[in-house]
């Protein structure tokens, strides 16, 4: 094939013409409009009184055993739930009913010494409701005594296919029931080669130095973009933001799943001891999921 120089006749209106031809497409070409990115629902950051809306609740007014359309039940003990705890989850309404308004989550003592063996009781809204942004509240009376250990949390949604601490995971509180005037909150996640970090605050205490077993006490959590805040009694005592943890993956914008329990002995507060009393129970009152009004 022949090539043709620059400066050679056929070249040049070659050249002109293929400019022509570029201009003319250029200018009948329709440019798509940019789609924008919507908005997501009650991303922005506000004060915790706007969330006003009430989105989803449970205000346990039934009786026996909880709304299937609510809540799953973890089962078993699976090797401690990685912490060396006692119980086994069942889905009995000897560990878990409704009474008086009231969820009921109770550790049961069975056998005798020393060979104990514990029930008690671990709900979730797993399959059935995941939370993004918005305000959680959970009114709950705790239980104290050795060995008990009461928390209402979240789970990532996608824990199956992201595992924990990759999903994340939020304690909105904790309590080890032989200091029942504390409770404490902790934000779990992944560094950036999957193991696990975590950032929180202990010893979050009541006026008077209080226990949280004599009275019921609302425990918040609001969600936004990037921002997790947390309250007590509508007071805000702890918040973690994205650039807190810059240096690492921030999985708290994704959907979570509420699990309340109430778990027996193990690493975090250690076992039953002789001090420790039974029957005892975590009430809650309500769960609700609040939005600000858009």
């Amino acid at each position: 094939m022949a090539i043709l120089h620059p400066s050679h006749p056929a070249t040049a209106g070659l050249l002109l013409a293929l400019l022509l031809s570029s201009c003319t497409e250029s200018k009948d070409a329709v440019i798509p409009t940019p789609t924008p990115t919507p908005a997501v629902t009650n991303s922005e950051t506000r004060d915790f009184a706007q969330y006003t809306e009430l989105q989803w609740s449970d205000e346990f007014s039934g009786s026996g055993a909880l709304d299937p359309a609510k809540w799953d039940y973890n089962t078993g003990n699976n090797n401690g739930w990685g912490n060396q705890e006692l119980e086994v989850y069942t889905t009995s309404t000897d560990n878990v009913n409704q009474t008086g308004g009231n969820l009921v989550i109770q550790p049961i003592r069975q056998g005798t010494s020393p060979n104990y063996t514990y029930t008690s009781g671990r709900v979730l809204t797993k399959g059935r409701k995941d939370f993004q942004y918005g305000r959680i509240d959970v009114r709950a009376k705790l239980p104290k005594t050795q060995g008990i250990w009461p928390a209402i949390w979240m789970l990532g949604s996608d824990i199956d296919t992201n595992n924990w601490p990759k999903c994340g995971e939020i304690d909105i509180m904790e309590l080890r029931g032989q200091k029942p005037t504390e409770i404490l909150t902790t934000m779990h996640y992944a560094d950036n080669g999957g193991s696990h970090q975590q950032s929180g605050i202990d010893a979050v205490k009541l006026p008077n130095n209080a226990s949280f077993a004599d009275d019921f006490h609302v425990f918040s959590v609001v969600r936004s973009q990037d921002q997790t805040r947390f309250y007590l009694d509508g007071q805000q005592y702890y918040a973690l933001t994205k650039s807190n943890i810059s240096q690492y993956p921030y999985p708290f914008n994704n959907n979570f799943f509420v699990v309340l329990n109430v778990a027996v002995g193990g690493n975090f507060l250690g076992n039953p001891d002789a001090t420790t009393t039974f029957p005892q129970q975590m009430l809650v009152d309500y769960v609700r999921f609040y939005q600000y009004k858009s």
